[in-house]
């Protein structure tokens, strides 16, 4: 045993406690990963976007993976206000505040999307209109996404962000190791607690991203079923 373990009785608790930290934090950025991309198809696929692909680098650090994702969600949050651009600019201002009034009927807002973006694209799939509705009317672009973004740039700036990300193959005493070269080893209690700082919080914003865009792509299947 480490003469810091017998100092310190509680640090093998707070190494395990740190390392499935870690874990939890690279298995919600994989699945925003995940959940940007389904996004992304489904703007690409109906919507006449060009949006890239991304994906996690596993010879990269967590402030470098948090990065790709804040570009990937800073490039669907300008074409989205690109397609309310496009809205505003083909529609009468009546037909377009319609789009924003709750009280309009759901189906009608559809057709008026619809036919903006036949004007746009010339050919468009049934479910163009409808996703651009969702996508207008929510607050995944307006609230979700800022609020993410937000916190993906608050774990680059950390002590978190200069962790590599390719350490979730390696056993524990090198998951350790990794980890805590990025802080001095006595700092044991204070990457826990950075840790969950943290992943609470990113951990709530990711799972209303996650499910604000099951809406979306739901919305899409169903349609084509």
């Amino acid at each position: 045993m480490a003469l810091s373990d017998l100092l310190y009785p509680e640090n093998p608790r707070r190494r395990q406690e740190l390392i499935h930290l870690h874990r939890e934090l690279l298995d919600c950025m994989s699945m925003n990963f995940h959940a940007t991309n389904e996004l992304a198809g489904v703007l690409n696929a109906h919507l006449g976007c060009t949006i890239t692909h991304i994906k996690m680098r596993e010879s990269s650090t967590v402030k470098e993976n948090c990065d790709i994702i804040i570009r990937a969600m800073r490039e669907i949050q300008c074409q989205v206000q690109k397609i309310d651009g496009d809205m505003k600019e083909k529609l009468e201002p009546v037909l377009y505040q319609k789009l924003y009034d709750i009280k309009e009927p759901e189906l009608e807002k559809i057709a008026i999307a619809h036919k903006v973006f036949s004007i746009i694209l010339g050919e468009v799939t049934s479910t163009a209109g409808m996703v651009a509705i969702k996508l207008l009317s929510s607050n995944l672009i307006t609230i979700t996404i800022c609020k993410l973004v937000s916190l993906l740039a608050q774990i680059g700036a950390s002590v978190l962000g200069g962790i590599s990300i390719t350490i979730l193959g390696l056993g524990m005493e090198m998951i350790l190791h990794a980890i805590l070269g990025a802080v001095e080893r006595n700092q044991l209690l204070a990457a826990v607690r950075s840790y969950e700082e943290h992943l609470a919080e990113f951990k709530e914003a990711s799972e209303k991203y996650q499910s604000a865009i099951r809406e979306v792509t739901s919305l899409v299947r169903h349609q084509v079923q």
